[in-house]
């Protein structure tokens, strides 16, 4: 499976982005979709999670009532729309997808994306 996430680069604190990552090479719809980040120094951390229909999503409380999840399963494509960035939003994020689970935890996912840096200015 192949994962290319895009969308990322710099924005003022209070503005939004959208990331999108597109899959191929596997058939997408049975997969599970996280979006993780990793600041500098900092471990990776769970972002935003979508089960493989798309009726279930979750979120991590820095990001819950800011951020959503969303897919679009005829075009093999995953989003994380991103509002009312923070300062400590500012990260690489990463797509990745989990064929086995449907998991917050990093371990659970099969496959990643090369990541997309995202930077929030004050």
């Amino acid at each position: 499976v192949q994962l290319q996430a895009s969308g990322g680069g710099l924005v003022q604190a209070g503005g939004s982005l959208r990331l999108s990552c597109a899959a191929s090479g596997r058939t997408f719809s049975r997969s599970s979709m996280g979006w993780f980040r990793q600041a500098p120094g900092k471990e990776r951390e769970f972002v935003a999670t979508i089960n493989w229909t798309g009726g279930s999503t979750w979120y991590a409380d820095s990001v819950k009532g800011r951020f959503t999840i969303s897919r679009d399963n005829a075009k093999n494509m995953v989003y994380l729309q991103m509002n009312s960035l923070k300062l400590e939003d500012t990260a690489v994020y990463y797509c990745a997808a989990d064929y086995g689970s449907w998991s917050t935890s990093p371990s659970h996912y099969d496959y990643w994306g090369q990541g997309t840096q995202v930077t929030v200015s004050s």
